[in-house]
């Protein structure tokens, strides 16, 4: 291979693998803050109608982590940010998978051997983020968050499969 056929090589490399790497590091970064710095209740009291989602969700009751979570229990700007926190755990392992299939799909593995792999360092780094969080000042790992990131790894590493998978074949029939 010429030295200019590896340099494309190269710079396709970086381009594939780029937003897992980002996505990783975000992952990483929002581990090692505080919880005081990430407390976006200030924000949610000052733009969201907190009586009419107090009415809408008095009745939601639910146990994550041994804690019921409910809005007689957290109130309302609390009640929003842990589904906020909780979505966001879902994306962005759905979002860390689906580049991961993609990243391996790039190299030549099948649609299942990169579902596969992409579905395990994801498990892997979600249990890693939990484990970091246990040497961050004011955060409490959950086993049930990896839970959560796991499906969401899983999805994640399924929509990438099925599109992927897609556009190799059309790629094939061209």
């Amino acid at each position: 291979m010429s030295t200019k056929g590896s340099a494309f090589v190269m710079k396709k490399w970086i381009w594939i693998w780029l937003p897992v790497i980002v996505i990783a590091g975000l992952i990483f970064y929002s581990s090692s803050q505080p919880y005081e710095k990430q407390n976006v209740q200030p924000e949610i009291e000052k733009y969201v109608n907190l009586n009419k989602v107090e009415k809408s969700f008095e009745d939601v009751k639910t146990n994550y982590a041994g804690s019921e979570i409910s809005m007689e229990r957290l109130g309302p700007a609390s009640f929003i940010e842990f589904y906020l926190r909780k979505t966001a755990h879902f994306t962005v392992f759905f979002v860390l998978s689906f580049f991961l299939v993609r990243a391996f799909k790039w190299t030549g593995l099948s649609a299942f051997r990169s579902f596969t792999r992409a579905l395990l360092l994801a498990s892997i780094y979600a249990a890693l983020d939990e484990t970091h969080q246990m040497f961050t000042s004011n955060r409490s790992p959950h086993f049930e968050d990896v839970i959560l990131d796991i499906i969401g790894a899983i999805a994640g590493a399924a929509v990438g499969s099925i599109i992927f998978q897609k556009r190799q074949t059309s790629h094939k029939e061209l």
